[in-house]
């Protein structure tokens, strides 16, 4: 069977880390690296570029990678890969994804003790056999374990940041079509979950099959999974699986709702049909008896629309991000469901970089995307001197910086807002990179956790707790420090730390980058309930990261928060006035 892009992807990956292992130069590895990413997100089968000879046209490969590429198409392996696999076991590739464990340790692992797999890596650990080896000891023996443990608990789902793009680009082409009268996007995608498994879409038509047809000959698509006249299911190039479902519009109501999920909320939603009586699935409402059993003969309830749905219930439409059975059948009931947060309450962004630390623009440019975007204010918050590898700024040079921010402030004439400030790094024994002297000159102060992601929950949640004890620190950024789905979030004791917002005023960070959406949800919802303020960021370093603002939104909806908990939704003056009482 031919070699998928995912797959190609895969053995470059691979390439790159026994590569490293062997103590190959860096550049050879990031070009094997980078090869890989962008394979995987090719939105093109690379048989078809194969064929069209424009292989070094994809950014990054060259002829020796093309040549590579083309290996594995016709002959479906890579020999360079079979000599690398045949010097260096390649279950160390595996051993590398464990945290605390990188290339060299691996390779020490390796020589030293033949341990080659995770599993041999995990027996020694418990016998205390790795604490001998050169830079190692009892507590990096522990953090391997750890890691281990950490990464067991992975499932394999895709990040929503890759899933939902996804998504959107074949139900968008799937909408082009003649006979699509109407199409979404269902599951955890529509929930706004932060990891999906496989991908639901639903389409609206009365004649399926020219839908179905394109549906599974998209160039997205790697296998055919299962093609039949109303749903079809398929693997893309990236190894997602997608389910495409298409009905008639008469009973979309009830089709979305189900595919929409939960299935906690769905179970909660059939006991009450059944209450009302009537049985409820994907297709209608229909009347049962008194023992339950569906009357076959009575006139069923089509509901064209979710509110219809709902409306049967006695329920007014419930927004998808809090279906969970987390409390809104109850708030429905009630009448006491939130007013949830939108992307049009968004006035503002407060945690970006430009290019005086790791961003790629200017801060007028910056400030130029922002009012593209329709913000009224931002803050510029490049990273402080602790953060050597992201051009963290010295004092000197943050005060030199806000002579630039002043100036471009006044330079936008009022039809953006420039304010200046930090993401001060909270350093790994409870310190603060600045001092309250710099501190104090600054308009808004973020502090981030960045290092030191696995001390003791007590050590780690100190170091918080010190940050928002600082009455300079407005906001806490990613607080649990979690990348999806890579990096577990910090053991933070979060009683405490919202304990201490609480009392300090202090706003808590939603970061709205897919790889972080941290605080997650339950948190958030936490917090607003403690009456703790919420900021959405992007903690964009390039313009077009600006855009990943519905992200945060998504997972501030899927915790209750509304607009008014949220400080990046006031207006600038109210803005103002909140970090002057805080002390600027």
């Amino acid at each position: 069977m031919p070699l998928t892009n995912r797959e190609i992807a895969d053995i470059f990956e691979k390439v790159a880390t026994l590569l490293e292992i062997k103590g190959e130069i860096i550049h050879r590895v990031l070009s094997y690296r980078r090869a890989g990413e962008t394979i995987r997100d090719l939105p093109r089968d690379l048989h078809a570029i194969a064929a069209e000879g424009t292989l070094t046209a994809i950014p990054g490969i060259g002829d020796t990678l093309a040549t590579k590429i083309t290996e594995m198409l016709e002959t479906g392996t890579l020999q360079f890969y079979e000599k690398l696999a045949a010097e260096i076991p390649p279950g160390l590739v595996e051993v590398v994804h464990i945290n605390g464990v990188g290339p060299k340790k691996a390779k020490l692992f390796w020589k030293e003790l033949n341990i080659t797999t995770i599993p041999e890596l995990e027996a020694a650990a418990r016998e205390g056999k790795l604490r001998n080896l050169a830079g190692m000891g009892e507590k990096s023996e522990k953090k391997i374990i750890e890691g281990i443990e950490a990464l067991s608990r992975q499932t394999g789902r895709v990040p929503l940041g890759i899933a939902l793009p996804a998504a959107q680009a074949i139900l968008d082409r799937l909408m082009t079509l003649a006979g699509a009268s109407e199409g979404a996007i269902a599951g955890s995608i529509r929930r706004g979950r932060p990891t999906i498994g496989d991908v639901d879409l639903l389409v609206a038509s009365d004649d399926a099959t020219p839908i179905m047809d394109t549906f599974v000959k998209m160039e997205q698509v790697a296998r055919v999974l299962g093609h039949g006249p109303t749903k079809s299911s398929v693997e893309l190039l990236n190894g997602l699986q997608v389910d495409l479902r298409i009905l008639e519009k008469s009973r979309w109501g009830t089709a979305l709702n189900y595919f929409t999920g939960s299935q906690a909320h769905n179970i909660r939603m059939r006991e009450l049909a059944l209450k009302a009586g009537y049985s409820l699935n994907e297709h209608a409402f229909s009347p049962v008896d008194s023992q339950g059993n569906i009357q076959e003969d009575a006139p069923k309830i089509l509901c064209d629309s979710e509110e219809k749905v709902y409306a049967t219930l006695g329920l007014p439409w419930i927004p998808p991000e809090i279906r969970e059975d987390s409390g809104e059948i109850e708030a429905a009931q009630a009448g006491k469901l939130p007013e949830l947060i939108t992307l049009n309450d968004i006035q503002a962004d407060l945690h970006m970089h430009t290019t005086w630390s790791d961003g790629t623009l200017s801060i007028r440019e910056m400030a130029e995307a922002a009012l593209q975007r329709g913000r009224k204010y931002i803050v510029i918050t490049d990273h402080s001197q602790y953060s050597a590898i992201a051009n963290g700024l010295s004092v000197e040079r943050i005060l030199q910086q806000q002579l630039e921010v002043r100036q471009v402030d006044q330079e936008m004439g009022g039809r953006i807002r420039v304010f200046h400030g930090v993401e001060m790094d909270i350093r790994s024994d409870g310190t603060l990179d600045y001092p309250d002297e710099v501190l104090e000159k600054l308009d808004f102060v973020v502090a981030s956790l960045h290092i030191s992601l696995r001390q003791p929950r007590e050590q780690i949640t100190q170091r918080v707790l010190n940050a928002i004890n600082n009455p300079h620190v407005d906001l806490i950024g990613h607080p649990r420090g979690q990348l999806l789905p890579d990096r577990e979030p910090a053991d933070l004791d979060m009683d405490a730390v919202f304990a201490a917002a609480k009392e300090h005023g202090t706003a808590l960070e939603i970061n709205a980058n897919p790889r972080r959406l941290d605080l997650e949800a339950q948190y958030a919802r936490r917090a607003v309930e403690l009456g703790i303020p919420i900021c959405i960021d992007t903690d964009a370093h390039a313009a077009e990261q600006m855009d990943l603002m519905g992200y945060g939104v998504l997972t501030a909806r899927r915790g209750w928060v509304t607009a008014a908990s949220v400080i990046n939704t006031w207006p600038v003056e109210k803005f103002i006035q909140w970090t002057q009482q805080r002390g600027k």
